[in-house]
Formats: C-alpha cells, structure tokens, sequence
C-alpha cells in the first residue's frame, strides 16, 4: 500500500492543475486579456501535448524503469508550472502549459503500469486506483485553492493559485528513494534476485513469490525475444492483441468524451450558465464538486476488489447517462431561477459521483492489467493518448460547442455518448478481478494457440519446445 500511494503521487499534479484551472482561468483571462480562443486552447493543449509524454514513457519505463520515468514526470511537469505561474503573456504561458503536458502525459501512463505490476492479485484493483484518487484528491485541493484565493487582487491569486501546484514535487522526490523497483521490470533486465526480493516486500509468502516470478520469467522470456512491440501493436497485431487495444484505448476514449474534463474544467461556467453570477459563489459550488468526486472515488477503492470491475462500470456508465441527461435538460429549459440552480449543482455532483465509483478508476485498473508483459508499457501509453486527445479535444471545443448549440444542448449529447459506453462495457470489456496478469492475457488468447501470438500459454509453448 504505502510503494502504491508513494506511485500516486504524480497523480496530484494532474488533479491540481485540472481543479486549479477551472478557477484560475477566470483570473488569467482579466489579468492577461486572452481571448475566448486563447482560453479554450491555454485550457486543452494540456491535454493533448501529453500524449507526446504518454508516447515517450512507453519506451523509456522500458529503458530506465518505472520509478525513475515517475522521477522525469515530476521534474518536467514542475518546470512547466514554475514557467506558467511567471508568466507575463500569453507566449509565456503556452510554454509552460507544453512543459507541463508532457510531464503529465509520463506521469499519468506509467504510475498505473506499477502499481499493477508491483501489487498482489488480490488487492491489484484497489491499489492500481489510487492514481485516480490522487487525481480527485488533486481535484479537490485546486478547488480550495481558487476559493481560498478567490479575495487577493487577480493580477496575484492566480500565480498564487498555479505555484501551490509544485510542492507535491517534494513529496515525489523522497518517494524515488523508498519505492522499489517494478519486479516484472527487474525481471525483463535479468535481475532476478532483485526481483524476488521486491516480491518478498508486497507481503506474499515464500510459495506465492516463487510461483509469481515463475510466472513473470515465463512472460518475460518471450517479452525479450522480440522488442518491436510496436509493430505488434499497429502493423499486425494478432486477434488477441486486437481485442485488448479495443478494450484498453476503448476504455479510455470514452472515459474522457462523456465530459468529465468539460464538467471540471469548465464547472463556473456551468454554474455560471444555472444563474450564479458571483464569482467566489462559483467556487464555492466547484468546492461541493470536489468533495464528492473524492468522496465517492474513496468508496470504489473498497468496492473494486470485492464487487468486481465490470458491475462498477455498468453503475457508473448508466449513472452518468442519466445525470447528464437531467443535467442538460435542466440547463436547456429551467432559465436562471433558484430551482434550475440547485438541480444543476446536484446533477454535477451526481455526474461526477458515478464517475468516480466507476469509469474514473476501473479505467486505469483494466487498461493496466490486460496487456502481456512485451507490450505493457506501449499499449498503456497508447490508452493513455487516446485519453489525453480525447480529453484535449473536449476541453478545447467545449465553449465553441456551447455558443453553437448551448450548454444544455453539449450536455445533451455527452448524455448519448455515455450512453453508448454503457453498451461498449457490456461488449467489450471482461471481469479481471481476481486474476493474476497472466491469468487476464488468457482471457483474450484463449482461443488462440499460435507461435506468434503473445499469451502467457503460448509462452510456454515456445519454452516447451525449446
């Protein structure tokens, strides 16, 4: 628990910057005089300039470990808000929006790839979803922040308001040097007593461990007979290797285009749109979103081990649905009277309550588990950029959307595309809870025994002959 919540720590910096923004962005846009185009695109480019990190991390988790690409993320993503929070034009501020993209972009994909890879089978759900929660605990903090904030003089709170975002940076630094290594990574490197070891400290007994790096050398070997995971991911990727990009890059783009960035981000101008016109109002509103986002991501950390991946999904996926539907509804027809404000407020709240005891968490826990070893990393880092674009290109069209077809009618169709998820979940994605991950690579190979294909089974296959 404690190597998983020391992972997480990156995490934060993702939350914050996504709560802080939503409120710093009022005071950016009067102190620096940006446009709405500038607005809208200072706002998502973090988004979509991550996915360059999230692509880089793949190889370099590979090639330096997993610990130390958390390291990078955090030296970068400080560097970028550092930038940003001195700031004096809209240049200045591009720049360390683009720094601060790419360390989150390495952050967010390689914290979930350790986790699971460093954690036992029974609690992997559990802990794999602390990232989540550290980005709602984020959330929250950059939330409190623009409230607390809200009093100074705009040309101040705001630099205020971004700079609070790098102290978690501390905190990550003397994480490097209490967490170990990733055994399935030592393994990889051939440092196989290393690896034991590191399996000794996640509490397992003497049997499990042996059995578990049996396992994982199985894996493995296969893993470092060929290193163009790549060319196994979008060249000719296999049946099975198909089926999990659909589930684990499918997962991900949905988790982001039913709203959740635009509900976030964007949340004062929601408010703003139900009729609240003051702005420490506004944020007092976006406080109430955040203690339930976090609140209610608190109590999937203990569902997801015990109820399982998908019943969380079917909850949240067709909980959302209904509350963007309401929420939209409320927003098209109810004007601005106290009625249309308080339904408002709660179809937010509920929103991003079935989020985060579902689709918010279990995203990250299944596109982390069901790759095999060769390819983990990549396809993590290529679910993370189908997040990150997907994110991106909500949060940087989300004000044009709204001035085309109106806040009430963009809620209105996040409500049909949720709605499409729920159908995905039930397609698409397996039940992992339980299973080792080599267990879950058979869920999708199991149909399949060919020499080129990647599954644990087919592992053994080629060791056998060998």
């Amino acid at each position: 628990m404690a190597y998983a919540i020391f992972a997480s720590l990156n995490s934060v910096l993702l939350g914050y910057d996504v709560g802080v923004m939503s409120g710093a962005i009022l005071f950016i846009r009067d102190d620096l005089k940006l446009t709405e185009v500038q607005e809208e695109v200072f706002v998502g480019i973090l988004s979509i300039i991550s996915l360059f990190g999230s692509l880089a991390g793949g190889k370099t988790s590979d090639a330096i470990g997993r610990k130390w690409t958390m390291g990078l993320a955090s030296l970068v993503f400080q560097s970028g808000a550092a930038i940003t929070a001195l700031a004096t034009s809209f240049t200045l501020l591009m720049t360390g929006r683009l720094l601060s993209g790419i360390g989150i972009g390495f952050g967010i994909m390689i914290a979930p790839i350790y986790i699971a890879e460093i954690a036992p089978s029974t609690a992997r759900g559990t802990l794999t979803s602390l990232p989540e929660i550290f980005i709602n605990l984020g959330i929250l903090l950059g939330y409190i922040s623009n409230y607390a904030l809200s009093g100074l003089p705009s040309n101040i709170n705001w630099r205020i308001m971004l700079a609070v975002g790098i102290l978690p940076s501390v905190f990550i630094g003397f994480a490097l040097f209490v967490i170990p290594e990733s055994p399935r990574w030592l393994v990889m490197q051939n440092r196989i007593d290393e690896a034991r070891m590191v399996l000794l400290k996640t509490n397992e007994n003497g049997s499990e461990v042996d059995d578990r790096l049996a396992e994982i050398r199985k894996a493995a070997t296969f893993a470092n007979e060929g290193k163009a995971a790549w060319r196994d991911l979008l060249v000719n990727p296999t049946p099975g290797v198909r089926k999990m990009l659909v589930t684990g890059c499918g997962i991900q783009i949905f988790q982001q285009i039913t709203g959740i960035d635009a509900t976030v981000y964007y949340s004062p101008r929601i408010f703003e749109n139900a009729g609240i016109k003051d702005n420490t109002d506004i944020l007092a509103a976006t406080v109430a979103v955040g203690f339930t986002k976090t609140i209610f991501i608190l109590i999937a950390i203990f569902l997801i081990d015990r109820v399982g991946r998908k019943p969380l999904l079917y909850v949240s996926t067709i909980g959302m649905t209904f509350c963007l539907l309401c929420l939209g509804l409320t927003l098209w027809t109810s004007g601005e009277g106290t009625i249309g404000i308080v339904l408002a407020v709660l179809f937010v709240c509920g929103n991003v309550a079935f989020f985060s005891i579902g689709i918010g968490p279990v995203c990250w826990v299944v596109s982390s588990e069901i790759f095999p070893l060769k390819l983990r990393a990549q396809a993590s880092a290529m679910g993370a950029v189908g997040s990150r674009v997907s994110s991106g290109l909500v949060a940087m069209s989300f004000l044009s959307v709204t001035r085309a077809i109106t806040v009430g009618g963009a809620f209105l169709v996040f409500a049909a595309i949720s709605a499409v998820s729920v159908a995905f979940v039930h397609k698409c994605v397996p039940e992992t809870k339980g299973k080792s991950l080599e267990q879950i690579e058979m869920l999708f190979f199991k149909n399949e025994r060919t020499e080129g294909e990647v599954g644990l089974g087919d592992v053994e296959h080629l060791i056998d002959r060998q």
